[in-house]
């Protein structure tokens, strides 16, 4: 079965860096621009694993972070946090609600996806069929 991975970030080029990075792999990706949006998104369909930015406009990352931590269904949903040197003074809350990792912004497409497969396994897309003509 496809892993399927929610990424939760008000930043468009963010969010594009990582489909573009998660596109060599066989994987579901969803998108949420912020905390409200992704628990929405999370009633359609569950992730695997969730990318989720802590600064965000709405419901920060954090926010969502302790309602799914308070949530019999969402609380064993691994989430790995989207943080940048600024949200140091938060880093003991987070580690608290039991997160998976954590990734510094900026960061390239090879951190991402080796801190993804820490927490879940990713197989490489198979190559599209050609065409018989």
């Amino acid at each position: 079965m496809r892993p399927k991975i929610l990424m939760v970030d008000d930043a468009k080029a963010l969010r594009f860096l990582v489909e573009k990075a998660l596109g060599a792999f066989d994987c579901e990706v969803r998108e949420a621009t912020n905390g409200y949006n992704a628990l929405f998104a999370m009633e359609q369909t569950m992730p695997d694993l969730i990318l989720l930015d802590v600064s965000m406009p709405i419901m920060t990352g954090l926010e969502m972070l302790t309602l799914m931590r308070s949530h019999p269904t969402l609380k064993a949903v691994p989430v790995i946090m989207l943080t940048s040197r600024a949200d140091h003074l938060i880093l003991p809350q987070l580690a608290a609600l039991g997160i998976s990792g954590m990734l510094v912004k900026p960061f390239n497409d090879t951190t991402l996806i080796e801190k993804i497969q820490t927490v879940i396994k990713l197989k490489p897309a198979r190559p599209a069929k050609a065409k018989k003509t």
